[in-house]
């Protein structure tokens, strides 16, 4: 995209919301994943991710937007997990 229209635009859609604390853990524990893979995945320290779990902390944007993107294709595969309000139960 060389025009400025589009890349503004393209930043305007962007989609780099995140679900809530407990789904968030729910859609990694879904997929098996341990909080070390996602980490490696995203390219950040395990503790990022237990702090993002956690909400002791929010990651930044390029980290968000990877993070976002997981945690999007995770809720396409594992929607149960996906559901706000689900129990941890299970």
């Amino acid at each position: 995209m060389s025009d400025p229209l589009r890349r503004i635009d393209a930043l305007v859609e962007e989609d780099n919301s995140l679900p809530s604390l407990q789904v968030r853990r729910r859609l990694r524990l879904a997929a098996g994943l341990t909080q070390s893979e996602v980490a490696e995945a995203i390219g950040v320290k395990r503790l990022a991710i237990a702090r993002w779990e956690a909400g002791a902390t929010q990651p930044h944007r390029g980290n968000r937007r990877a993070y976002a993107h997981l945690l999007r294709r995770l809720a396409a595969k594992y929607p149960d997990a996906a559901v706000e309000g689900a129990s941890d139960e299970g």
